[in-house]
């Protein structure tokens, strides 16, 4: 993990502002969801991407019933 040498304050309601050059190299929009994850002492933000709730798949997903499944996984699910 390389540093990218910019340094932000919380504020006082636990809020920081990802600097736009970050924003930008993610291609983070307004709007986009953020996933947080906590690992030892450090947290990692990583743009959200739905994924299939069966295998994690990110790529051809449709929403069924309100839950994310690759069309692989429903393909699957119809044979059943």
């Amino acid at each position: 993990m390389k540093s990218l040498g910019m340094v932000r304050k919380i504020d006082e309601l636990g809020r920081i502002v990802l600097p736009i050059e970050i924003r930008r190299m993610l291609d983070i929009n307004p709007g986009d969801g953020v996933e947080m994850f906590s690992d030892k002492d450090r947290i990692i933000l990583q743009k959200y991407a739905p994924s299939c709730i069966f295998c994690g798949e990110a790529d051809n997903i449709v929403t069924y019933k309100d839950k994310k499944i690759c069309k692989a996984c429903l393909n699957e699910m119809k044979g059943i």
